[in-house]
């Protein structure tokens, strides 16, 4: 298999409890941290006090760690949609299908297609340990499709 050039490496904590704005607030005041970004549910912004959050990046120091709520596919609280203890990692790829085939050929399971979402082009695998591995393409859009 070609090689595929992955660009960078996050670390996603997963709050169970819908808690992620408290865990953000909280290393903000324990660890210094800064809110660089945040992506919320657009679904669920109106709904509720505290809106859903799909991702709050926060850096620290000179590294970069994204916060989330532990939630499903329709936006609802779910212990099981974690995986992995409450830990993702997020990989950055030039080649988002590439590097989602090239995890499958090596053992991992497909858990969400290659979609665009936010902007950017995103697919989600399991690793045989069970620890989520969020693959994405930071800024960029989904290919024109050919005509």
């Amino acid at each position: 298999m070609a090689d595929v050039a992955l660009l960078g490496f996050k670390p996603q904590l997963v709050v169970p409890g819908m808690k992620a704005e408290a865990a953000v607030q909280f290393y903000k005041a324990a660890f210094g941290a800064e809110e660089i970004g945040r992506v919320t549910h657009p679904k669920r912004k109106a709904e509720q006090e505290c809106p859903l959050i799909l991702s709050a990046e926060l850096k620290i120091g000179s590294s970069f760690i994204l916060v989330s709520d532990c939630f499903d596919a329709a936006g609802e609280e779910s212990a099981a949609a974690a995986g992995g203890g409450g830990i993702a990692f997020r990989l950055e790829a030039e080649d988002v299908d590439a590097a989602v085939k090239k995890a499958v050929a090596a053992g991992a399971e497909v858990m969400s297609e290659v979609l665009e979402e936010e902007g950017s082009l995103l697919g989600k695998v399991k690793d045989p340990f069970g620890v989520v591995w969020a693959i994405a393409a930071v800024g960029k859009k989904s290919p024109e499709p050919e005509a």
